[in-house]
């Protein structure tokens, strides 16, 4: 069981870079519709980037579930790596541009991928130590469901917070 979930987790960093780094362009790609806004990033904003690291891992966590879903910790690990993936986007961008300045383009793809990584590797050690117990998988999924909501709702009612901020442009949102 153990090798099993170590695959699924190097096939979900795989789903995650590939589709977030498609979801990146998809709204320019498709000529700024609307209907695509709430999933793809429609800034270059940081808010925006957690976005293209959310939807990807919370779609392979769909599908993974049908396979381990029946772990009672399942939901509960899934949701600890997604929310660890989110929070280290803005952690390390904002880490590094306080020390050096203005980070490279290089550099933020290289924040998401390791973000994503680091997600990844985190869910792995927690299916795998079975130390983690998960006390209501319904809170998990709630959770998930709720932070899906928001970045649907932010991408259209954005707050004027620097972390939803285009720095190329200024402008908040779409």
């Amino acid at each position: 069981m153990k090798q099993s979930i170590g695959l699924w987790q190097l096939i979900g960093f795989a789903v995650t870079s590939l589709g977030g780094t498609i979801l990146h362009f998809l709204y320019d790609w498709l000529g700024e519709a609307v209907w695509i806004a709430p999933f793809s990033g429609v800034n270059e904003s940081t808010w925006e980037h957690m976005k293209l690291l959310f939807w990807p891992m919370l779609l392979f966590a769909i599908a993974q579930s049908f396979f381990f879903g029946d772990r009672k910790d399942f939901w509960c690990v899934k949701l600890r790596g997604t929310l660890l993936g989110l929070a280290m986007i803005p952690v390390l961008f904002y880490t590094y541009n306080g020390v050096i300045g203005k980070s490279p383009d290089w550099l933020n793809i290289a924040i998401f991928f390791v973000s994503a990584a680091i997600a990844y590797i985190y869910e792995t050690r927690l299916f795998n130590s079975e130390k983690l117990r998960c006390r209501s998988p319904k809170s998990a999924i709630t959770a998930l469901c709720v932070i899906a909501l928001l970045f649907v709702l932010f991408t259209f009612k954005t707050p004027a917070l620097g972390i939803f901020k285009d720095p190329l442009t200024g402008t908040y949102g779409i």
